[in-house]
């Protein structure tokens, strides 16, 4: 079967015919979930469903940005709020132990309505006088500690039979912009780059999927960020950083990237991404990022079939109750 590079929105909390006629013809990768999405967990269980049966496959990955804080799409009255990534630092010497803890809950959650993939951890190291845009999103401001936690968390989503995405690769701590809405710059050498930046990333290269960065590094390639830019996948991110797993790009429709969407899918392709990932849904776009997308193939099918592969490892015997008693045990004595 034939799949395209592609990870695809969708407009609302059940799938349209013309979607559906849509993702059938395109035959997406994945898919990925918002808020908008998201009803009672029957409804995003058929959801889910529903999205895989257009492409007639059991485990096609179904996303969603699950890190916790402002970044949660499943929220109460259906789930429980977590902290965002920042808080974990708090814990001292339990913080990884807390973050993994928080983590197998969280992938209990997703797994539940047919989620099998999280948008996390995020291993962006902020600096000072860094946008807000990753604040305390992130694991803390030490690289080190960033790829503690950030593996703990991988550790804990596996575990539930959810596979994480590290991102945004190969760092997003230090734009002073938000990627949403303009194109950031960073400016800072390679050197500082390498020991501070790209250390968490290094460190979790094992991990089987990472999405990219629209960040411009001025002292790799100048004119092009990450998600589009040769010298960067090529050089940062299978070279120095020494990743092999499957490379997605972020949303394709933020407004960091511009030009038609085919020329924007068609950059991030030549750049060496294996997959195209596109978020919000709208029919005129995604049909140009499908038009521009190749199919799945070659060192990037590998990938995907390599990642997929490891949902099958997904640990037995949770006590729920009492793993969710213990984690908000440790979040109240750490108040």
């Amino acid at each position: 079967m034939t799949v395209s590079a592609l990870i695809l929105g969708c407009s609302g909390r059940s799938l349209t015919a013309e979607e559906t006629a849509f993702f059938r013809a395109v035959k997406p990768w994945g898919f990925i979930l918002f808020r908008r999405n998201i009803g009672t967990p029957d409804e995003v269980r058929a959801l889910t469903a529903a999205l895989r049966d257009t492409v007639g496959r059991a485990d096609a990955p179904v996303l969603v940005d699950q890190e916790g804080g402002r970044v949660q799409r499943m929220g109460p009255p259906h789930w429980p709020v977590y902290p965002p990534g920042g808080r974990f630092a708090g814990f001292g010497r339990e913080a990884a132990a807390m973050a993994r803890l928080g983590a197998r809950l969280m992938a209990h959650d997703l797994a539940e309505v047919g989620i099998n993939v999280d948008c996390a951890p995020v291993l962006d190291v902020p600096s000072e006088g860094s946008h807000d845009i990753i604040g305390d999103r992130a694991y803390g401001r030490e690289p080190d500690a960033v790829a503690e936690i950030g593996r703990a968390v991988a550790e804990g989503l596996m575990e539930g039979g959810v596979l994480p995405v590290v991102k945004h690769m190969p760092g997003h701590g230090r734009a002073a912009c938000d990627s949403h809405k303009d194109l950031p710059v960073v400016d800072a050498p390679r050197d500082a780059l390498e020991a501070r930046d790209f250390r968490p990333f290094r460190a979790l290269a094992d991990l089987p999927l990472a999405m990219s960065a629209h960040v411009v590094f001025t002292a790799i390639d100048p004119e092009r960020p990450a998600t589009q830019s040769a010298t960067v996948i090529r050089e940062i991110v299978r070279g120095a950083i020494g990743f092999d797993g499957l490379l997605m790009t972020d949303d394709l429709s933020m407004h960091a990237l511009t030009g038609p969407f085919r020329a924007r899918t068609e950059a991030a392709f030549r750049a060496g991404i294996d997959v195209a990932l596109h978020c919000n849904g709208e029919r005129a776009e995604m049909e140009a990022v499908a038009e521009g997308a190749p199919a799945l193939a070659g060192e990037s099918l590998r990938r995907a079939e390599r990642a997929l592969a490891l949902l099958a490892t997904r640990a037995k015997g949770f006590d729920v109750a009492q793993a969710r008693a213990r984690f908000e045990a440790g979040l109240s004595a750490a108040a």
